[in-house]
């Protein structure tokens, strides 16, 4: 990579001082944040207007207001002083053997991969693993994530991906909903209220397809995650698709009924995704190779 020309690569102290004006939304604020004084923020700031030849900021008597340009140009340098940060902070932890900043889907996370982990620590002891849940794909650029568990296609942005497993859901309602009145087919569903998972906007379609019953959009109520949408079928608020390993439980102890039929495959499958510019990293690699190894084969997942 050829070196770029001086002027584009402005000190950290002034890159600093424009991120934090930007944030704190005055000079005051930004001095009081980075420990300086007033003054000082502004020659930042002034350094970095000369090194770049752009005007960054308005100056009004001792007032400082960015340009709609500059607070756009504050956001990336944000997320890139995020990025230095946790990658000191990750050498600083664990030196030797890295760290990896996982983001999971909460009930997949918790229910398939941790349970996991313990095989993983014990084979590479030198590398930390850091979880945190995310429900929907993020920009790899602003949040400081090194992989992530995904549901849905492979085609997350600049990534590479590693498929884990799919997922079987089944149609399931308290027993109450259907007392009496048991659906004789899967057309029947549709007089009942029909409870959504908001990562899943089409799973109510693929499920009739896989009937046969083509239909259009299908309406109900939408939940964020598995743990709310279960609580709500439990409660008779209404039919829920639950991924096999997540009902099984309360269908055994006859909390929950199959409102009607088996288990279908959901569209999409879960991943293990990563940026492609990440694809090097030792511990990525290391724990990439391992899960590698956990899905081998398709039985159904842990119970």
């Amino acid at each position: 990579m050829a070196t770029l020309p001086r002027r584009f690569l402005p000190s950290t102290g002034a890159l600093r001082a424009l991120e934090a004006l930007d944030r704190l939304g005055s000079a005051t604020a930004a001095a009081d944040d980075l420990n300086l004084s007033q003054s000082a923020v502004s020659r930042q700031i002034q350094a970095l207007e000369d090194q770049t030849g752009v005007t960054l900021v308005i100056r009004e008597g001792r007032r400082m207001v960015l340009t709609p340009e500059a607070a756009d140009y504050a956001a990336e340098i944000r997320a890139a002083l995020n990025k230095i940060t946790q990658a000191t902070l990750k050498l600083s932890v664990n030196p030797s053997g890295g760290s990896l900043d996982l983001a999971i889907l909460p009930t997949f996370g918790m229910r398939w991969l941790v349970p996991r982990l313990a095989e993983f620590a014990r084979l590479h002891p030198e590398v930390t693993i850091n979880l945190s849940t995310r429900l929907k794909p993020f920009s790899f650029g602003a949040e400081p994530f090194d992989a992530a568990i995904h549901f849905g296609a492979a085609d997350w942005p600049g990534t590479q991906a590693l498929r884990l497993k799919a997922e079987a859901v089944i149609a399931v309602c308290a027993p109450g909903l259907i007392a009496g009145k048991a659906p004789r087919g899967p057309q029947d569903l549709m007089a009942l209220p029909l409870l959504h998972i908001e990562t899943r906007p089409e799973a109510w379609r693929a499920w009739f397809a896989a009937h046969g019953i083509e239909t259009g959009p299908v309406t109900g109520t939408i939940y964020d995650q598995f743990a709310t949408i279960t609580q709500a079928a439990l409660h008779g608020l209404g039919v829920a698709l639950l991924p096999d390993y997540l009902a099984e439980q309360d269908l055994a102890t006859g909390r929950l009924v199959r409102a009607w039929g088996g288990p279908t495959t959901s569209p999409g499958a879960y991943h293990l995704v990563w940026p492609v510019e990440k694809s090097r990293d030792a511990a990525l690699k290391k724990f990439r190779e391992w899960l590698a190894t956990q899905v081998e084969d398709e039985d159904a997942l842990p119970r």
